[in-house]
């Protein structure tokens, strides 16, 4: 029998387990493996609950493609290094080597990673779980955007929320995304993205539409359906829409954030992804002694042996079913 898919958001979740643990978790070297270790168990932990036969890790190969900051120039602006050319991203000192250290786990572990030249890994896991036709799809990430993903469409593909933590994870599907955050339900994941639109994001430099908050988004998306509703019936003089409302979504700067946004917003779905490898989830790493070596190397036997268990007890509730 097969489990389902499980799609990682690599970046979101070792920022996470960098800033879980402390830098006291340190290599023989004395080098901080915190996220090393923090990422190790969150995968042990999410291939024990989900039972997955298939997993990929994705990455961020462009974290600010430039079609979005062509598009919103102040995208993912506040996270630009300083004195960097907007292509490098603000990161902590002592994370920056950890990623290369994750890599080496997950290649000796056997674990695929899957990126696409000049975009986010929003855009390859927004791939994949569209291009999806087999098994039900699980979307593990620290970022909302992300929730514009969930469909019953050919195979389920859920979101596994985890911004408050593996241990708060919330798991949505279209019901859950239209009942939190009012929206159609017929259109739920494609309605969140519109309403990202429409309030905007901090988070990610996206400034919104001027005196619209959360609550106002959703009246307006629950009204009128869809982004391209809305806007028609605010272009229509002969429509019911109160004045107020209609002249924030009419005013200049309003239209130019709406034509200019919503591709920013939207995942790619059609990316050309390439894997390390297939995204098979293997009974035991692939590389048994390396991934010993890795683990000693690093100081985190315990949390590698996690996640051979893992792999192990995966595989065979596989074969049991």
């Amino acid at each position: 029998m097969s489990g389902p898919l499980l799609l990682l958001d690599g970046a979101s979740l070792w920022f996470r387990a960098f800033y879980a643990l402390p830098e006291s978790f340190v290599d023989p070297d004395g080098r901080p493996v915190n996220a090393v270790r923090g990422f190790t168990d969150m995968v042990a932990s999410l291939i024990t609950k989900h039972q997955p036969s298939r997993l990929a890790v994705c990455l961020d190969l462009d974290w600010r493609p430039q079609f979005r900051v062509d598009a919103v120039p102040t995208y993912k602006a506040h996270r630009v290094e300083e004195g960097s050319d907007g292509s490098s991203e603000e990161v902590p000192d002592t994370l920056t080597p950890q990623v290369d250290m994750i890599m080496d786990v997950l290649a000796a572990a056997g674990i695929a990673t899957a990126g696409a030249v000049g975009l986010e890994a929003d855009d390859v896991l927004g791939t994949l779980a569209a291009t999806e036709r087999e098994d039900l799809t699980v979307v593990v990430s620290g970022d909302r955007d992300l929730l514009q993903v969930v469909t019953d469409e050919y195979v389920p593909v859920r979101v596994l929320y985890v911004g408050r933590g593996l241990s708060r994870a919330e798991l949505f599907g279209p019901v859950e995304v239209a009942e939190k955050y009012g929206v159609p339900g017929d259109r739920a994941g494609e309605a969140y993205a519109e309403l990202a639109v429409l309030r905007g994001d901090a988070s990610d430099g996206l400034p919104g539409i001027k005196g619209v908050g959360e609550k106002t988004a959703s009246t307006l998306m629950l009204r009128y359906g869809s982004l391209a509703g809305l806007r028609a019936a605010a272009a229509d003089p002969e429509s019911d829409m109160a004045k107020g409302i209609r002249a924030k979504l009419t005013s200049p700067e309003a239209i130019a954030h709406l034509d200019a946004a919503l591709p920013v917003v939207r995942v790619v779905r059609d990316a050309d992804v390439q894997f390390s490898k297939d995204d098979q989830l293997p009974a035991t790493p692939a590389d048994p002694a390396r991934f010993e070596e890795v683990a000693a190397s690093l100081n985190i036997e315990r949390s590698a042996g996690r996640l051979a268990a893992a792999l192990a007890a995966a595989a065979a509730g596989r074969s049991d079913q």
